[in-house]
């Protein structure tokens, strides 16, 4: 993870930002079709979310670990989930997951106001004191358990899971607006099917499946 305690200088050079247009590029030809998703993902100096020895590789589409277990997810998997969440500016939502916040972000660039939850408390003070994350008024950070969601602040018009849960957790289901929708990751350790839930009522969701995908497992409680 990040250093933040260091005397870092967070520079975005030119060779940075044309990396990030190649990495925009590749996911583009992946499939991620949303414009402002794809201008989001080409906004954001990725580097700045790794530490200083993976900058050289930071515009890879791959994951890469952040510290206590976790990893910053691969550029096509946020740009994917993003993309599926259909976020509009100034909704509601609440990210569970936050680890390196670069997700986060994503989100915050496209104008939502952000609620993101980490369970790890090392990862959590990390990136209260994360510099970049100070441009974006729209973003804030809460330790606690994803399972548990912030029912402080609900209703949400949407909510992305960056974890693997076994099952749609309840607590989420019931702090959606009607008519909003969770993107989550459902599944064992090594595969799980991504979802997207849309709360028709108070009593019925609709379930679209799409890909496999393979993430951290999401955990109770708070560590």
């Amino acid at each position: 993870m990040v250093n933040f305690a260091a005397m870092r200088r967070y520079e975005d050079t030119y060779k940075q930002k044309g990396l990030r247009k190649q990495l925009v590029d590749s996911i583009r030809q992946k499939g991620i079709t949303d414009e402002n998703v794809l201008a989001a993902i080409g906004n954001i100096p990725r580097h700045f979310f790794l530490d200083t020895a993976f900058e050289g590789i930071a515009y890879d589409d791959r994951a890469f670990p952040i510290g206590e277990g976790q990893t910053i997810s691969q550029p096509y998997t946020v740009a994917y989930q993003t993309q599926l969440l259909e976020v509009k500016p100034y909704e509601k939502v609440l990210e569970i997951g936050t680890g390196s916040a670069y997700q986060a972000c994503v989100l915050a660039e496209l104008k939502a106001n952000v609620f993101t939850i980490e369970r790890q408390r090392k990862l959590f003070d990390l990136v209260k004191s994360f510099p970049f994350k100070s441009q974006y008024h729209n973003l804030r950070f809460f330790y606690g358990d994803g399972y548990e969601g912030l029912s402080t602040y609900a209703p949400f018009d949407k909510v992305l899971v960056t974890a693997a849960a076994p099952h749609i957790p309840e607590k989420l289901l019931q702090q959606m607006k009607i008519g909003g929708k969770m993107v989550i990751p459902v599944g064992g350790h090594e595969v799980q099917r991504m979802l997207r839930i849309t709360k028709v009522s108070d009593t019925e969701m609709e379930q679209e499946l799409f890909d496999n995908f393979s993430f951290v497992p999401m955990l109770a409680g708070k560590k």
